[in-house]
């Protein structure tokens, strides 16, 4: 007796498969956007400081949970944090996180001034935002690859029929391209951003 081509087991493997892939490209993405927001495009804006951490009476804490950060002008934030002995710790932490800033207290608040980019480091940073997108790239095919192997795997256990194997890596493949375009946009944005005087 022959078994049936597609049972809601073997979707249900075809389907793992599949939503494994997307989970694994978005993360790719969003890893893709969390380096990006570090590099700095001159002008100012509050989440520069996302990825800053302060000691908090000994629990490390981003800067956004003990401190308001506004944006003053197109080239001055201002940090507030709301427990007025944080000052000289969040103002430490500005100037420790490797962003290239020259925070100066002023009262209870700090102000940091963005200093503007030279063309040629503007250019240098392009550079290393497309290193980055080119990285989230090649993460994102060799997700496809693997998915492609477990289907593959599936196929050759005789868990799915050829015709199924073909079907679910087509839709990997669309979801690779448009994962892809994906990272091209957010670079292109990024580009934009940063060469913009």
């Amino acid at each position: 007796m022959r078994e049936p081509l597609f049972t809601t087991e073997k979707k249900m493997s075809i389907k793992q498969v599949q939503d494994e892939a997307r989970e694994k490209m978005h993360s790719s993405l969003n890893s893709l956007k969390n380096e990006l927001s570090k590099v700095r495009s001159g002008r100012a804006h509050a989440g520069l400081f996302d990825q800053i951490q302060i000691d908090y009476y000994g629990t490390m804490t981003p800067l956004s949970q003990v401190a308001n950060v506004s944006v003053l002008d197109s080239q001055t934030l201002i940090v507030t944090p709301w427990d007025k002995k944080l000052v000289a710790v969040v103002d430490k932490a500005v100037r420790e996180a490797d962003l290239g800033l020259n925070p100066a207290v002023n009262g209870d608040a700090i102000r940091v001034p963005m200093p503007p980019l030279t063309e040629e480091r503007r250019r240098e940073l392009v550079k290393v935002v497309k290193s980055h997108t080119e990285s989230c790239k090649i993460s994102i095919r060799n997700v496809r690859r693997d998915a492609n192997n477990r289907l593959k795997d599936l196929l050759k256990g005789k868990n799915i029929s050829e015709d199924d194997e073909r079907r679910a890596a087509s839709s990997v493949q669309e979801l690779t391209n448009l994962t892809i375009s994906e990272a091209e946009k957010i670079f292109s944005a990024k580009e934009t951003d940063l060469l913009s005087v």
